[in-house]
């Protein structure tokens, strides 16, 4: 019985060896080439390159494609991005300009990372897209196209000194963070069941507005009164990215609530607002009078303001122009929060306000009610 099995043993490692593997049967095939002949060598060579190729060309084919702009709007979630890109000054780049560091290394690092979006669109996609800190657009980024000297706006009326900023290193998206799309995850546009909305480009333009896409002067106000305060904000990638309001609803604590109509956000925006008409001139390390960082005279000081009398007899003005007078003295003017709109209303009638008819009560409701105009009328008679 032993010899018998011990022959039954020996026979099924034939067999086995018989019936090796693809890849075993490949390598004994290999080992039995006659590799000092130069014509295999060759063939090696030829294969090897082909092989190269087929492997990196398609490895760049894949890359080419997912970086894209058609690939991002390939998602049905990725519907508000891809509206306000093409609608956008930026719609001529594509999306891993800006979104992915320089460098090859960057690059595949961010195709790993990214694979966790894949996995949210099968699962379930977040009912809003919203930039992380660690997706945060980069200074690299932007310095690839744009200047770090500029001094001046394009418009040149406003004096922003960009190296000063970069060399503080105060992100370019603290100040430019609607530039693409339209700050549109702060005014909660991009939300779930909005989506659809974005897919006409003529709903796009309507909903991008460029008050959002340019910078708010509340940011360059809310940053400078906190540099005076011996602070710097920009320190936290949080502060430069809009907030993710699903993240902030989990978050009980009163503090990270936003305080836009508190009294004590009011009073610390007139203590701002003296100071930009000139009254206070406390001793700050930013200034933060109108003329300091405004060039044009209409801007820093309109003509019909420097009339010796204009602190009493404004009245008049403001009830003819109410609706030119809150194109700067209007609280979304002195304020960084965004407020939440809705998207319907938008598309329906527009972010515009209706034609102004002069109205004397109107007039005096803005001055009890506009934080800017309340700085100096609180203080006067309720019939004032």
């Amino acid at each position: 019985m032993a010899f018998w099995g011990k022959k039954q043993t020996e026979i099924k490692t034939r067999e086995d060896r018989n019936k090796s593997g693809p890849i075993r049967r490949l390598w004994r095939k290999i080992k039995s080439i006659n590799w000092k002949d130069p014509v295999n060598r060759w063939k090696l060579l030829l294969a090897s390159l082909v092989g190269c190729i087929i492997v990196f060309g398609g490895g760049y084919g894949v890359l080419s494609f997912t970086n894209s702009p058609s690939f991002c709007s390939s998602c049905h979630e990725m519907a508000p991005e891809y509206s306000t890109y093409t609608a956008s000054a930026h719609n001529q780049i594509s999306c891993v300009q800006c979104h992915i560091k320089p460098g090859v290394v960057n690059m595949l690092t961010h195709k790993v990372k990214s694979l966790k979006e894949v996995y949210y669109h099968v699962t379930g996609v977040p009912n809003q897209i919203v930039q992380t800190e660690e997706e945060a657009v980069s200074n690299q980024n932007c310095l690839q196209c744009h200047s770090e000297n500029r001094k001046v706006t394009a418009s040149d009326d406003l004096k922003v000194d960009h190296k000063k900023h970069i060399d503080e290193g105060i992100p370019c998206i603290t100040c430019h963070s609607g530039v693409v799309h339209a700050k549109m995850a702060a005014r909660e546009l991009n939300v779930g069941k909005d989506r659809s909305e974005w897919t006409s480009k003529q709903n796009a333009e309507k909903l991008i507005e460029e008050k959002y896409l340019r910078p708010n002067m509340g940011t360059c106000i809310d940053c400078h009164n906190k540099v005076n305060k011996g602070e710097k904000p920009w320190k936290e990638i949080t502060y430069s990215i809009p907030a993710n309001p699903e993240e902030a609803a989990k978050v009980n604590e009163p503090e990270k609530a936003p305080a836009r109509n508190t009294e004590e956000t009011k009073q610390d925006t007139q203590e701002i607002i003296l100071q930009a008409i000139g009254t206070n001139k406390t001793n700050t390390k930013l200034s933060m009078e109108c003329k300091t960082c405004h060039q044009s005279q209409d801007i820093g000081i309109p003509k019909n303001h420097q009339a010796a009398d204009f602190d009493k007899n404004h009245g008049q003005d403001a009830v003819q122009q109410l609706d030119k007078c809150v194109t700067c003295h209007q609280d979304s003017n002195w304020t960084k929060e965004i407020p939440k709109q809705d998207i319907m209303t938008l598309l329906k009638y527009g972010d515009k306000a209706p034609k102004y008819i002069p109205n004397a009560e109107k007039a005096k409701e803005e001055a009890k009610t506009n934080t800017f105009c309340n700085t100096c009328h609180n203080k006067l008679p309720s019939n004032t």
